[in-house]
């Protein structure tokens, strides 16, 4: 399959961004990928619920080959081949695969500012811890680092201050 027909294919269900993904083309809209195409097959995401209707298809989950087992990725399925001819379902498919991959891509992105405020509550604390390492590294020791602090802060208040004012 080559990016044209899939753009063909798409274009019930609305403009698509084709790319170069693994060995094969991630299918995006709006940023969010909902769709492989790997080895000429086409998965559409799913969750839980909606396996059961690629099930009812005798549709199978992706599933690739390590060194040692096989894994299966249940949250992608193969696009039943009816559906190949039938431009209008496959569009329902393809919505219905979208809004799976926008509800997942929304959780991820709900866990993630959780975590950064946790971050954001101890970033004093990291800053301080790595300025330190950074003054280790340096082969200073801490009071070495601290002398050499103070000798500059009181350099700065016995330097004479300029005027601005013009001569």
């Amino acid at each position: 399959m080559d990016r044209e027909f899939l753009a063909d294919l798409f274009s019930p269900f609305g403009p698509v961004t084709i790319r170069r993904m693994f060995s094969g083309f991630g299918v995006s809209a709006d940023g969010v990928t909902f769709a492989l195409v790997i080895r000429d097959a086409i998965y559409l995401r799913t969750d839980a619920d909606g396996a059961a209707r690629f099930e009812a298809e005798r549709s199978r989950p992706f599933r690739y080959d390590t060194r040692d087992k096989t894994v299966t990725v249940g949250s992608y399925w193969l696009l039943p081949e009816r559906l190949l001819d039938d431009p209008e379902e496959f569009a329902d498919w393809a919505r219905i695969a979208f809004a799976v991959a926008e509800r997942a891509a929304l959780a991820k992105a709900a866990r993630k500012p959780r975590k950064a405020a946790i971050k954001t509550g101890t970033s004093a604390k990291r800053e301080a811890k790595s300025a330190a390492k950074a003054v280790k590294k340096a082969g200073a020791t801490t009071a070495k680092a601290k002398t050499a602090t103070a000798k500059t802060e009181k350099a700065k208040t016995a330097a004479p201050k300029r005027s601005r004012l013009p001569r």
